[in-house]
């Protein structure tokens, strides 16, 4: 049953092809890593329920495949998402320089002017890194996106990346609807003192 939800949230989760998308959201959602993990065809689709400060929110995350050939399928899937975690490789400088397509991908196709964006530094668990945080960190300021350095193979800030962005998507008003108002005060917490994040974030 699901009386006990607050409210249902639709996140995106988008970027190049290879950047561990899917391995984020199996790692998320069933706390699994399968380094055989296959490329995504078209989209994939997965709900998983949080826990966000006493309340249940069930999560609509959609993964999206990042080969161009792919591209015309997933503009319906932006309509109606609260957020959106931009993925990119951080032993790969080619998959963030990407990512201000994709930011404009997300602009061009959102139906939620504001929708809670960000930004994983994934794959931090490689021997060599081709994009160091503050060169990260920089453009999640510039953009003023959420910024969490991820690992989908060591666990390493997959959970707290999605907790946060729920947060900030709970916090947002506006951006969602509750099954009971009275159930959460929306605006009235510090949630940077929370977490130490502003326009941008790093848990690495």
């Amino acid at each position: 049953m699901d009386d006990d939800i607050l409210t249902t949230l639709k996140i995106l989760i988008i970027g190049e092809s290879g950047v561990g998308k899917s391995s984020l959201l199996l790692r998320f959602t069933e706390d699994n890593f399968d380094p055989e993990q296959t490329l995504t065809i078209g989209v994939d689709f997965k709900t998983k329920k949080l826990n966000v400060e006493g309340n249940t929110v069930k999560l609509a995350i959609w993964d999206t495949a990042g080969q161009e050939r792919f591209r015309t399928l997933t503009p319906s899937y932006y309509r109606d998402a609260q957020g959106a975690i931009l993925v990119f490789d951080v032993g790969s400088q080619a998959t963030f320089a990407k990512l201000e397509t994709w930011l404009n991908e997300l602009e061009t196709y959102s139906t939620k002017n504001n929708i809670v964006k960000m930004i994983i530094g994934n794959k931090i668990d490689v021997d060599h890194r081709e994009v160091s945080r503050e060169q990260a960190m920089a453009f999640a300021r510039r953009h003023q996106t959420l910024y969490i350095e991820a690992s989908a193979k060591t666990k390493h800030g997959v959970q707290a990346a999605f907790e946060e962005l729920v947060h900030k998507i709970i916090q947002t008003p506006g951006l969602w609807e509750s099954y009971d108002a009275g159930n959460i005060h929306v605006g009235t917490k510090d949630h940077t003192a929370r977490s130490g994040c502003a326009a941008y974030c790093s848990l690495a």
